[in-house]
């Protein structure tokens, strides 16, 4: 594992979101979603395609705040352009849990 340093991380900018909208992406190689997240002022709202699909239904995520990478740079994704990076983890049969935030916090605060 290599080591960053605390500059590294500083430049990071993991920030709380809320899903606003969660549509279907059927030009996606892997199943996914396409999501407008709200970051709150003065990020706003960014587009992300996740691969969630096997856990979340589009319906359940609407509403649902999230922890993403706000500051890579947009990556065309087939037909769609992703604004940002939603954070997760696999569990043992590869499927991507989200992460998080336990308690709402205020959209657009960065991970300390």
């Amino acid at each position: 594992m290599d080591t960053i340093s605390w500059s590294d991380f500083e430049k990071i900018e993991l920030r709380t979101g809320t899903i606003r909208e969660a549509e279907d992406f059927p030009e996606a190689h892997k199943p996914a979603y396409k999501l407008t997240i709200d970051f709150g002022e003065p990020i706003g709202k960014k587009r992300s395609s996740a691969q969630i699909t096997d856990l979340y239904s589009k319906e359940e995520l609407v509403g649902k705040q999230v922890i993403a990478v706000v500051n890579f740079p947009p990556k065309q994704i087939g037909p769609f352009m992703s604004e940002c990076l939603v954070t997760g983890f696999p569990d043992e049969e590869g499927r991507v849990v989200l992460a998080v935030p336990d308690t709402s916090v205020k959209n657009g605060m960065k991970l300390f």
